[in-house]
């Protein structure tokens, strides 16, 4: 069957990813260390924001997913529907991860082999590296791959399939290749590319849940739970 999208339409999200991925790389090695974090945040808030909202429609947030409780729909905010919301988010987001997290961590110490023993290190302060996580990292980077560009890459290539309750188009895998490439424009290191295995779980959550909020929440909780093995197995700061 051919495929009724025109290959303009196509092409556009990719464009945006493109150019986005090059901002951001520029933000990351152009701006100072301690900046660089905030920067690169800002710059995916201000793509997404022109991609995905600056028409202010109704409707345009929620189908992009970036509704966020009704946070960033053009209507007033009601208090129940945010904290039920976030509720929701929430719940799925610690679900996957007491599924996922466990076997991460068997996985993460087969393959870094630490020297150390596991002594627990203490976890991360709220007001830092918690809020740096949701605020600076998490948010931004869902918004724009799992809210803008997946969504945009299914409604161009609309072939579905159904996996755990979600219905899932190839947007998954390409959003999910693009985000391992960003982080790999952004650092130069192999490594880098892992994150395209949690890509497609924050993929599947976006569309299961038909927002970034439980997304947005494992990430940051992904990005802290490594960060403790880190610190526990005596291998960082």
């Amino acid at each position: 069957m051919t495929d009724p999208t025109p290959a303009a339409t196509r092409r556009h999200p990719l464009l945006v990813a493109a150019a986005a991925t090059l901002l951001v790389a520029g933000l990351s090695y152009g701006l100072p260390d301690s900046s660089a974090a905030t920067g690169v945040g800002l710059g995916f808030l201000a793509v997404t924001w022109l991609v995905a909202l600056r028409r202010d429609v109704p409707g345009d947030s929620a189908h992009f997913g970036l509704s966020l409780g009704g946070l960033l729909d053009p209507v007033p905010l009601e208090p129940r529907r945010m904290a039920r919301d976030s509720l929701v988010a929430l719940g799925w987001a610690l679900g996957v991860a007491a599924v996922l997290f466990p076997p991460f961590w068997l996985g993460w110490v087969l393959w870094w082999k630490p020297p150390h023993e596991f002594a627990p290190a203490p976890f991360p302060a709220l007001g830092d590296e918690v809020m740096g996580q949701l605020l600076v990292i998490a948010l931004p980077e869902e918004a724009f791959y799992r809210g803008y560009l997946q969504t945009a890459l299914d409604d161009a290539w609309a072939a579905r399939r159904r996996i755990l309750g979600a219905d899932l188009g190839p947007g998954l895998l390409a959003a999910s290749a693009i985000f391992a490439l960003g982080h790999l424009a952004t650092e130069v290191n192999a490594n880098r590319l892992a994150v395209f295995f949690p890509a497609l779980v924050f993929g599947w959550l976006r569309v299961r849940t038909r927002g970034i909020g439980a997304p947005l929440l494992l990430h940051a909780m992904s990005n802290l739970f490594a960060t403790w093995l880190v610190r526990s197995y005596g291998l960082g700061n």
